[in-house]
């Protein structure tokens, strides 16, 4: 494999691309030292001049762990690209490097959690779903045991393609019985999810975003509530129902269309699973509203499939589409222009969302 155009397995240089391609125009004609080199591995989802706060998880999890010593935190050689490196330093007699073994990394965590320790375990998404999906099945969930399983490169957070997207990791662990799956927006959402994620005994999957995390809700007077579906924004046209950080492109998207005179409505559900279902039929009921799921994973089996069988299985039929990824192995290249690709940009969703009403 090229380290120059693919990069190494884990972390380190990136993708080159020139920098038109990096703002997601057309390369324009250089030479090859007007190349620049961004890291498709580690790029930000934030926009130029957006706010962001640096490793919320990371230090949600130190502030949480100085009140309790049961915390560690484990992973499996990505400390640095998951944010638990800001944990391991603050408190390295109780972090554990593991090597790239994810299997043995989640059976060591649950032998952890068998002596009352609560681990805070993060890898990539794509081995946690893929790789080591039976050691979580037999050794966590089916146990019951109080592991906290937070991800890094969920859907299409990453440019390194295929072999690092995990487009399909809900789908992968929303058959899993008990555990619980939470996909947060922003830094203000993993913060607080952090915190309420280990108040809840029991497993529980977290998508992660790390590095520099866009801070939108705190806009909003958000909490989040496990378990629990937020209308950030109302509107009378569209209701879009949407989880990670689709509900900031979701919100990015209505105020594009407020210049069409569109009304969007924004209802939040950062718990995949278990759903929230009295609130998305709650605002889904509401007569003359297109509904719309807008998720970071592909159109199967994920957010979108849920909500849709919630709505049959009550007899509740608004008009429907989706916003995701499509069933497909996606491309490699710079987030700006592969979120345009398939259609979860700002500017993709307020065109989609137009040629539907």
């Amino acid at each position: 494999m090229s380290r120059t155009k693919r990069g190494p397995w884990r972390g380190g240089a990136g993708i080159q691309v020139t920098a038109g391609q990096a703002e997601g125009g057309q390369p324009p004609e250089q030479t090859p030292k007007q190349r620049l080199t961004t890291s498709a591995m580690i790029a930000s989802l934030a926009a130029e001049g957006q706010r962001t706060k640096p490793a919320p998880f990371g230090h949600a999890l130190v502030e949480l762990a100085k009140d309790r010593p049961e915390i560690v935190g484990m992973t499996a050689d990505l400390g640095k690209y998951t944010d638990l490196h800001v944990f391991a330093k603050a408190y390295p007699d109780r972090f554990y490097q593991m090597g790239m073994a994810e299997q043995l990394l989640m059976l060591a965590a649950a032998g952890m959690a068998h002596e009352g320790f609560l681990p805070f375990v993060t890898t990539y998404a794509v081995f946690a779903s893929r790789r080591t999906y039976d050691f979580i099945s037999q050794g966590i969930a089916e146990e019951g045991l109080n592991v906290k399983i937070c991800c890094a490169l969920p859907g299409l957070t990453t440019g390194y393609g295929p072999s690092h997207q995990a487009t399909e990791d809900i789908a992968i662990f929303r058959g899993m019985p008990d555990l619980t799956i939470v996909d947060p927006c922003d830094a203000l959402d993993i913060e607080q999810a952090t915190r309420a994620i280990a108040a809840h005994d029991g497993p529980v999957y977290m998508r992660l975003l790390r590095g520099n995390v866009p801070l939108v809700l705190d806009e909003y007077d958000y909490r989040f509530e496990l378990g629990k579906a937020k209308l950030v924004r109302d509107g009378t046209d569209a209701l879009v129902v949407s989880s990670g950080f689709m509900t900031m492109r979701a919100l990015e998207t209505a105020e594009l269309l407020e210049a069409d005179r569109v009304s969007l409505a924004v209802l939040h559900v950062p718990t995949v699973k278990p759903l929230d279902e009295a609130t998305i039929l709650h605002e889904a009921r509401r007569d003359g509203r297109l509904v719309i799921v807008a998720e970071n994973h592909t159109v199967i089996g994920g957010l979108g499939e849920a909500v849709a069988a919630t709505l049959l299985r009550a007899g509740v039929a608004p008009k429907f589409r989706q916003v995701a990824l499509p069933d497909a192995f996606l491309d490699a290249g710079a987030l700006p222009t592969l979120h345009d690709r398939y259609g979860i940009s700002a500017n993709a969703m307020a065109a989609s969302i137009k040629g539907w009403l």
